[in-house]
């Protein structure tokens, strides 16, 4: 039987003073490996659900389980230590720092989480080696080779880096967050092509939030936050 990597029921949050809740989700289950697209538009909840999920916010009511752990029965350093070691983030800005090499940003992960660090090899070069492999197979050997800074990368090179930051160390959840918004069509197909072969070497599961209904075709399963989510349906009713 498959492991569940991501389990939420009846999850209720709602922001401190108001009435109405963002997310009230009666049930998501992702599966250890499964690749999940979840479409939604601007102001439909979708990275108040992430940091959720990231354990960066906590549920006023619910069960949400990572991995089998109750995100709400951790304190707040434990849920940071508990994200970094299981999940990796792309997010829709990247967040790289300017003034860290490819190869640093790909590794700083690392730095906070020492299981996280070992999964990614045995000692400091053999990590540093495998930082090089996904930023090469992430289509990033040029200007890794040239030792291009990332603030002279384009922007579909920048995403790449993020998503090879989110990868090292074999987590179990890659959560990505509107981070093709920025790409054409083509650049779009090209980097989910990568990705999805990267997230399938580290038997990562993925859950890939857009607004773009038309990415949905890449993926095994596609849900709608609003169709999902109980706030949604009952303002439409």
């Amino acid at each position: 039987m498959t492991e569940a990597v991501l389990e939420l029921k009846d999850v209720c949050f709602r922001w401190p003073n108001q009435d109405r809740a963002t997310i009230d989700l009666p049930e998501l289950k992702i599966d250890q490996g499964e690749r999940i697209f979840l479409q939604g538009p601007s102001g439909s909840g979708k990275s108040t659900l992430l940091s959720l999920v990231g354990g960066i916010l906590v549920a006023e009511s619910g069960s949400l389980r990572v991995l089998g752990e109750e995100l709400k029965s951790l304190s707040r350093a434990r849920r940071d230590a508990f994200r970094v070691t299981h999940l990796g983030f792309i997010f829709q800005l990247f967040n790289l720092l300017p003034y860290l090499s490819l190869e640093e940003n790909v590794l700083l992960p690392l730095r906070f989480s020492k299981k996280r660090a070992q999964r990614a090899g045995r000692n400091q070069a053999e990590r540093l080696e495998e930082a090089q492999r996904l930023l090469t197979a992430l289509g990033l050997s040029e200007p890794l080779k040239e030792g291009r800074p990332v603030v002279e990368l384009s922007v579909g090179q920048q995403q790449r880096v993020a998503a090879a930051r989110a990868l090292i160390g074999r987590p179990e959840l890659v959560i990505a967050d509107e981070p093709t918004s920025a790409l054409d069509a083509d650049l779009r197909e090209v980097f989910l092509n990568l990705l999805f072969a990267e997230c399938d070497k580290a038997g990562s599961a993925l859950l890939f939030v857009s607004h773009d209904s038309e990415l949905s075709r890449f993926f095994g399963r596609s849900l709608s936050l609003p169709q999902i989510n109980r706030v949604s349906r009952l303002e439409a009713a």
